[in-house]
Order: C-alpha cells, then sequence, then structure tokens
C-alpha cells in the first residue's frame, strides 16, 4: 500500500526549511553555547514542531486540491453535480458542521477523501470512478464516512499528535547529532559537520518510526468514520459501500493522499500494517457487522 501522507509530506518539508531557518540565524549555536541545554532544546523543538504541522494544516485543501487535480463544484451543471452537492448538504446540516466544499478528481478507482484546516471550512472531493461504479445509497454511505471524519475533527487531532512527534523528532535527532559531534568526533569549536550529517540521518530514522504512530491513528480514526457513516447514511449501505470497494480494483490514492481516502489497499503482513493509513477493507467490514449484530 502506499503509505506515505499528503500532511506528513507537508510536514516534513515545513519542518526542513524551518530547520535551515533557524541554521541560518544562528539559534542552533544558541542552543549549545555553553553545553546542550535540554530545556531551551525542548522548547525550540515544540515551537517548531507544532508550527510544523499547524503550517502543514493551513495548507492541506490548498495541497489536496493541486495533488489530486480537484475542481470545486460551485455551479452545478449536471444532475449529478446537484445532487452530490444537495446530499453533502444534507450530511452536514446532520452533522451539525458548516457546508464543506465539494469537489469531484478524475480517477478510475472509487475513492473519496476529506481535509481541511477545521470542521466548518473543509473539502469533500469523490472520484469518478467512485460515481460510476456505486448506487446512490452507496455513494451516501461514503460521503458520510468522510463527513464523520470532518465532524469529529480528525485533522485537528492528528495535527496535535504530529506536533507532539515532530518536538520528540527534533529534541531527539539534535541529541543524538549533539552526542555524536562533541562525544564521538570530539569537535569543540562549534557545530561540525558530524552534527548536522547525523541530525539529518536521525531525524529521518525518528520520523519513521514515529509515523507509525499517526498510521496507527488513522487506522483507528477509519473504524469510527464507518461507524459515523453507518449512523448518516444506515448500517447496510456502509457495508455494502465498503463490498463494493472490496470487489473493485483497488489502486488508492497518491502517496501524498493515501490516508484521506476511503479506500486502501489490504496487507496480510502484520509488519506492513504498522505502516497502513487504512485497515484491511474486511476488518471494517467485520466491524459494522458486529456493531449491529448481523
Amino acid at each position: 500500500m502506499k503509505r506515505i501522507l499528503l500532511f506528513l509530506a507537508t510536514n516534513i518539508a515545513v519542518l526542513v526549511i524551518l530547520s535551515i531557518v533557524a541554521s541560518l540565524l544562528g539559534v542552533g549555536n544558541f542552543l549549545d553555547k555553553n553545553g546542550l541545554n535540554m530545556t531551551s532544546l525542548l522548547a525550540f523543538a515544540a515551537v517548531f514542531g507544532f508550527g510544523g504541522s499547524f503550517i502543514s494544516l493551513a495548507m492541506s485543501k490548498w495541497m489536496a486540491k493541486r495533488l489530486m487535480g480537484a475542481k470545486v463544484i460551485t455551479n452545478p451543471g449536471t444532475a449529478a453535480e446537484i445532487w452530490l452537492v444537495e446530499t453533502v448538504k444534507k450530511l452536514a446540516m446532520a452533522s451539525n458542521v458548516g457546508m464543506p466544499e465539494v469537489a469531484i478528481f478524475d480517477s478510475p478507482s472509487p475513492n473519496a477523501f476529506a481535509t481541511g484546516m477545521n470542521k466548518n471550512n473543509a473539502l469533500v472531493a469523490v472520484s469518478t470512478g467512485l460515481l460510476r461504479s456505486m448506487n446512490k445509497e452507496e455513494i451516501e454511505a461514503v460521503l458520510g464516512h468522510e463527513m464523520s471524519h470532518v465532524t469529529n475533527g480528525d485533522m485537528i487531532t492528528l495535527t496535535l499528535i504530529q506536533g507532539v512527534v515532530n518536538t520528540f523528532v527534533i529534541f531527539l535527532s539534535r541529541v543524538v547529532g549533539y552526542f555524536v559531534d562533541r562525544v564521538i568526533l570530539k569537535n569543540e569549536e562549534g557545530r561540525g559537520l558530524g552534527f548536522y550529517i547525523t541530525t539529518i540521518a536521525a531525524q529521518i530514522v525518528f520520523g519513521v518510526l514515529a509515523s507509525i504512530i499517526v498510521f496507527w491513528f488513522s487506522r483507528k480514526r477509519e473504524f469510527i468514520a464507518d461507524a459515523g457513516g453507518a449512523k448518516l447514511a444506515g448500517t447496510q449501505n456502509m457495508i455494502a459501500a465498503l463490498e463494493r470497494l472490496k470487489a473493485g480494483v483497488a489502486e488508492p490514492l497518491p502517496d501524498q493522499m493515501s490516508a484521506f481516502g476511503i479506500n486502501g489497499k489490504p496487507s496480510k503482513h502484520n509488519l506492513a500494517l504498522l505502516f497502513m493509513t487504512h485497515p484491511p477493507l474486511d476488518d471494517r467490514i467485520e466491524a459494522l457487522k458486529k456493531m449491529s449484530n448481523f
């Protein structure tokens, strides 16, 4: 399964830029001028860690539209577009959230995603493949699933989790870099090349390990969003929609959008599951059946 989130990709890019700016401004030298100051380093890591994740969140809708080529429906011109907008409006009212932007992106694979900075300023998009392959009841269930992500504030929660993860990645990578530079390489004249190389390498390794937490959160929220979709559109319709996804040709969204979509490629490998944004469809269907005592 393609596993990398748009949010994570943007987050990493922002962190790199912020780190470069900090180096140019000499912030790093201040932190270890008289030996590594753990308190100052932790504060620095928190500011940059949470700053990077919130910048990523603010950019999420813009990035999603550009990456997926999603075209927002401003003036519905077809019966399908009118129905789609009206259905999302109905679900938004039932969920007591602001009307999100509604968009369609061109993809033969049935999929949909939701993103946005807050639940009253979201974007819900569906693929052309989904509109062609599902009936209205199944599409409404998928839209209910995505609206549940919006209503539950999953992007905000993801941002907070990512902020904590970023903080410790930045903190630990610089501790390792400082240790290698000063203790192993015996550099006593400011930061040497060893610090920067080690810090970057450690940040990548810690970032990959920390992403397991984000992926775990994403998988848990999929079960909750399925339950929300079942509540809004009916359990049988939600199960039918997931069965339709299971029966179709699974072509997940691009790397950066994987966690935003409803459809993910299943994996039977336990280790691979750690890096999946979505639980296997069989597990999601079984959870819904147990919930409704099918």
